[in-house]
């Protein structure tokens, strides 16, 4: 998994029991401005797919959307993950 400025990449899957309810679990090297600018942000395309496809979380994506966890990022929906609780932040 990697972090840049919000932004999660190489994410994978843990749990796909509760595909309506993501939760996301970070363990990576982290700099300054990669995780202090707000919600952690993973593409919605890559939830979708994550999560097991278009038909495992059709029902999921208004539910999302009403919480406000769906976001625009430069013109491109996100899954927002605004609550994180840092395990141990190590700079290097």
């Amino acid at each position: 998994m990697s972090v840049f400025e919000g932004i999660v990449y190489h994410s994978y899957v843990i749990d796909r029991s509760t595909p309506c309810r993501p939760r996301l679990e970070v363990e990576a090297l982290v700099r300054e401005g990669d995780v202090d600018s707000g919600p952690l942000l993973v593409s919605l395309a890559e939830y979708v797919a994550l999560a097991g496809g278009p038909e495992v979380v059709a029902a999921c994506i208004a539910h999302l959307r009403e919480k406000g966890r769906i976001v625009d990022h430069m013109g491109a929906p996100y899954l927002a993950f605004p609550t994180w609780t840092p395990i141990e932040l190590e700079r290097r």
